[in-house]
């Protein structure tokens, strides 16, 4: 389970998702690696292509993307990683916003439960039969193994039904899912830091505006490289 003490003000959160945004445009620029992982695009007959079609997705290597609005940059909704030759599943960090993965017809040795470490919206997984859900079967409500793959479907909120306090995270903090077997705590209103133990406004001044400073330094030098 992974624990995460975060803060819940809106400065902070605004601030953060500044700098993802940022950092995230750099990104864009070099392109998506983990839609270049295997050669050949995703076929309409698999079931990443069916589902692209279906949420009128565009294709782009073994990415399936979208974008839900004219203002955001495209998203992965569908990755199709099937018959790849992988033994291993590692970093897939820039496909964690997917729907849906295929992992099928590779001879993968293990797959870390890591490897899927906050991807939250990740609802069906296809993986060799002889390779457990990430997070381990019991984290999908939904398993079976069908021609020889495991289907996973419908990622299990790891948190209480209820969404509020949690007896897996600190007082003064929620709990919210991370991923397939994983969970984050982020502290509730008015606290912050360590275990959320401290009252009041977190200093988002202090602490996100050198942050900002380096991500626009960043940004720029990524500019006139590329």
């Amino acid at each position: 389970m992974k624990m995460k003490a975060g803060c819940s003000q809106l400065k902070p959160v605004v601030l953060i998702l500044i700098f993802n945004s940022c950092l995230y445009a750099s990104c864009q620029r070099t392109g998506l690696q983990v839609c270049k992982l295997c050669s050949g695009p995703v076929l309409n007959g698999t079931a990443v292509g069916q589902f692209c079609s279906v949420s009128a997705g565009r294709i782009e290597g073994r990415c399936c993307l979208s974008n839900d609005n004219t203002t955001d940059p495209e998203r992965i909704i569908g990755l199709d990683l099937s018959n790849c030759s992988l033994t291993h599943v590692e970093d897939l960090h820039e496909a964690s916003t997917a729907l849906m993965i295929d992992l099928s017809f590779n001879p993968i040795v293990n797959l870390s439960d890591t490897a899927f470490q906050g991807f939250m919206e990740l609802n069906y997984m296809i993986v060799p039969g002889d390779i457990a859900c990430p997070g381990g079967n019991v984290s999908w409500s939904k398993v079976e193994v069908k021609e020889g793959n495991r289907l996973c479907e419908g990622q299990k909120n790891t948190c209480n039904q209820t969404g509020q306090l949690s007896i897996n995270c600190p007082e003064n903090s929620l709990c919210a899912p991370y991923g397939p077997g994983f969970f984050q705590c982020s502290c509730a209103d008015n606290y912050h830091g360590y275990k959320c133990l401290r009252e009041g406004e977190f200093p988002a001044l202090e602490v996100f505006a050198p942050l900002g400073a380096s991500t626009v330094m960043l940004s720029l030098l990524l500019d006139r490289l590329s």
